[in-house]
C-alpha cells in the first residue's frame, strides 16, 4: 500500500502534507462551508480513533498538526450520533470501542503530535487536542468537557489526562461542574503546553512542529513513548471512566441532557435518581 492509499478513505477529516514531513489533519472543514462548527458524527468519530494508526505507519509524516476549522476546534458530539448511542446497544458498543481506541492510538503513536485549539473545543476532539504531545491553545479558546452536562460520566480522555495536568482538586472542579476552561487560564493550571493570541496560533503550531520534525526522529519518539508511560499506567482508571460513562448511555439522564441540548436550556435532571 503507498502512503497516499494509505489515507484515500478519510473524507471527515481533510488532511494536508507540508514541508519537513509534517501533515496537518482539519476537522470541520466541510461544515465550516456551511458556517457551523465540527461536531464529531459517525464518520468523524470513526476517522479520529484510526487516523493515528495509520499516521504511525506513513513513512513521510513525522509530525502531525490537528486543528478545527473555521469558528472553533470541536463542538462536541452530533446528537444524532449521541441519539443513537442511547437507543441502540450495537451503535453504543462500537462508539465505546472507537473511543477507547482514540485514545490509545493516540498515546501509542510513534510519531509526535500537536494540536491548535481556538474557540470551542469539546468532544472527541477535545481528547486529541489534550492527549498530543504538545497542546496549543488560543487564549481565547474555551474548552469544556461536556459529559456531566449530557448526564453521562466524564470518560473519554478526561480522567487519564485531566489530573495528571492539572492536578486532582481542579480537574474535579472543571468535571464534575462541567465548568469552561479559557485557552489562558489552561496554560495557567498545566492543562496545555502553550497559550497565543489566535492570530498567532496556527503559525505557532507550524513552528513547534517544524522544530519536532527537524529533530532527532528516534529521540523524540522514545521521549515520547517513556513519557507516555504516565498515560499508561492510569490505563485501569480510564477503563474504568469510559465503561461509566457508556453505561450512562443506556441510562435517563442522557435523554434529557440530548432533550436540554437541543432547547437551549438547562437539563432538569431527576433528583430522586437512586444514585
Amino acid at each position: 500500500m503507498d502512503n497516499e492509499t494509505l489515507f484515500a478513505g478519510y473524507q471527515a477529516l481533510t488532511l494536508k502534507r507540508h514541508p519537513h514531513g509534517i501533515l496537518e489533519i482539519v476537522m470541520g472543514a466541510a461544515q465550516s462551508a456551511n458556517g457551523k462548527l465540527s461536531t464529531a458524527d459517525h464518520n468523524l468519530h470513526r476517522e479520529l480513533s484510526t487516523i493515528w494508526l495509520d499516521i504511525d505507519k506513513d513513512p513521510k509524516t513525522r509530525v502531525a498538526i490537528i486543528r478545527g476549522e473555521g469558528r472553533g476546534f470541536s463542538a462536541g458530539g452530533d446528537l444524532g450520533l449521541v441519539e443513537d448511542m442511547a437507543n441502540d446497544f450495537n451503535v453504543r458498543a462500537r462508539v465505546w470501542r472507537e473511543a477507547r481506541d482514540l485514545v490509545y492510538n493516540v498515546i501509542n503513536c510513534s510519531k509526535p503530535i500537536v494540536s491548535a485549539m481556538h474557540g470551542p473545543a469539546v468532544g472527541a476532539g477535545l481528547v486529541a487536542g489534550l492527549l498530543a504531545d504538545i497542546s496549543i491553545a488560543a487564549k481565547t479558546a474555551r474548552i469544556i468537557d461536556g459529559h456531566t452536562r449530557l448526564g453521562v460520566a466524564a470518560g473519554d480522555h478526561a480522567a487519564i489526562v485531566w489530573p495528571l495536568l492539572c492536578g486532582l482538586a481542579k480537574a474535579k472542579y472543571y468535571l464534575l461542574l462541567c465548568e469552561a476552561v479559557s485557552g489562558e487560564e489552561a496554560e495557567r493550571i498545566g492543562l496545555v503546553s502553550l497559550a497565543v493570541d489566535e492570530a498567532d496560533l496556527l503559525a505557532k503550531a507550524f513552528e513547534v512542529a517544524e522544530r519536532l520534525a527537524k529533530g532527532s526522529p528516534s529521540a523524540i519518539r522514545w521521549t515520547k513513548y517513556a513519557l507516555n508511560n504516565w498515560l499508561r499506567l492510569a490505563g485501569p482508571t480510564f477503563d474504568a471512566s469510559l465503561a461509566l460513562e457508556f453505561m450512562g448511555f443506556s441510562g435517563p439522564d442522557v435523554h434529557e441532557g440530548i432533550a436540554s441540548l437541543r432547547g437551549r436550556r438547562e437539563p432538569r435532571f431527576d433528583a430522586s435518581s437512586p444514585f
